[in-house]
């Protein structure tokens, strides 16, 4: 297959190094602003190749496309990209994955009890044109969300008979050396999922909104991570899994600690978090992007990264033989394994091996579909096959249900 991938940052950079090991994928470019950022992921295969792109241009991604006669494209870029990417995927007639979806906005009367424009609904609204011309946009297929997704289908088709919650669960162990504050992901990312009114799905209520970091609660991880503090922030997972499965209330919790989650509301008291463009010194620039360019790239902090990273889903309801059950599906990876394996972190490691496989199991027919679908649409034992043997598999966690 022929994959255009948007964005040669961190998560890019680890698909690069995942795909080179894998026959499937015939030609990748890799496109990025940075031209010299791309040609250095594409360096990696002589079947890959960087050139520089304006994600933001429409016309641009989709005359790419066609000129490198693609397949599919990926977007690799943070969330302000995804409709001129998924637009130009539409235009040029090919398969289209992203791993966050379009932006949200909040109520601007009841921020923190009704939605606004919820992550996607920009995609949603054009999904049944996709359908009509019988093109296939995959959203969300990176871990969290996509995996999270994978392992939610796999506890609904394999594990219960009824599902009370499907709560994803992330947290980590992560350090990095020198730094006192220094985000393992896009800090643009973690900014605009962090300090945007949560998301909350229930059945019979829909979707509704709390305030960001409310209801903490301690999960316990595996792989020596260990409990960990774990709040209410936005993500596509509380959108995406009750359109295709069956469950009375789902949840996203990421475990960021007192002091990750003083810095962002800091950020958010000075005005640093907003995306509007400023006057200073009679330069025009936006506070959010003073503030990642601050920061360490997240590709770069990989050999002073040391630590387990968690992702998972963690489910409760009445199992198939009618008992109550409450597991946890999940994905540790260790950075140092990450580095040593495939001079990647851990953390855009875990994200990109996803959409590797997904593209891998669409071209082999296993997963098939058109129209805007999420991971949650597809069977979860192919892919789940695939990532056993990735290196770093995947684990299911018994626990003692708290439902008596």
């Amino acid at each position: 297959m022929r994959v255009l991938v948007v964005g040669a940052g961190g998560v890019g950079s680890a698909f690069a190094h995942i795909a080179a090991r894998r026959d499937s994928f015939e030609r990748v470019v890799i496109a990025d602003y940075d031209r010299e950022r791309a040609e250095k992921a594409a360096s990696i295969s002589a079947r890959f190749s960087g050139v520089k792109i304006d994600a933001s241009n429409e016309s641009s991604v989709t005359d790419l496309l066609k000129a490198h006669d693609c397949d599919a494209v990926l977007n690799a870029v943070d969330p302000r990209f995804v409709m001129p990417i998924f637009r130009a995927a539409f235009a040029a007639g090919v398969t289209y994955l992203d791993m966050a979806m379009s932006l949200s906005h909040p109520n601007p009367e009841y921020p923190y009890s009704n939605t606004g424009v919820k992550l996607g609904d920009e995609q949603f609204e054009l999904a049944p044109q996709w359908e009509e011309r019988g093109l296939l946009a995959l959203v969300g297929m990176g871990v969290e969300p996509g995996l999270s997704d994978v392992f939610a289908r796999h506890a609904a088709d394999k594990l219960f008979s009824s599902i009370d919650e499907l709560g994803v669960r992330d947290g980590a162990n992560l350090v990095v050396e020198g730094y006192d504050f220094c985000p393992t992901f896009s800090i643009w990312t973690t900014i605009e999922e962090c300090l945007n009114p949560p998301v909350i799905w229930e059945k019979g209520r829909g979707w509704f909104t709390t305030e960001p970091f409310s209801e903490p609660e301690t999960f316990a991880f595996p792989a020596g991570i260990g409990p960990v503090e774990c709040v209410n922030v936005e993500h596509e997972e509380v959108i995406l899994i009750p359109r295709w499965v069956d469950a009375k209330r789902v949840t996203f919790k990421y475990g960021l600690g007192d002091e990750f989650i003083g810095v962002l509301k800091t950020i958010h008291m000075l005005g640093l978090d907003s995306t509007k463009v400023i006057s200073v010194g009679g330069e025009k620039v936006a506070p959010r992007d003073v503030v990642a360019a601050c920061l360490p790239d997240p590709a770069e902090i990989g050999d002073i990264m040391h630590g387990v990273t968690c992702a998972g889903t963690w489910a409760t309801g009445t199992g198939k033989d009618g008992f109550p059950r409450e597991v946890y599906l999940y994905h540790a990876v260790d950075n140092d394994w990450c580095m040593s394996e495939y001079d990647s972190q851990a953390v855009v490691w875990q994200t990109a091996i996803n959409p590797v496989l997904a593209l891998e199991l669409l071209d082999s027919k296993a997963w098939s579909g058109v129209g805007l679908l999420g991971p949650e649409a597809f069977p979860s034992e192919p892919f789940l096959d695939m990532l056993a043997d990735s290196g770093a598999p995947w684990g299911l966690e018994e626990r003692k249900p708290t439902r008596a």
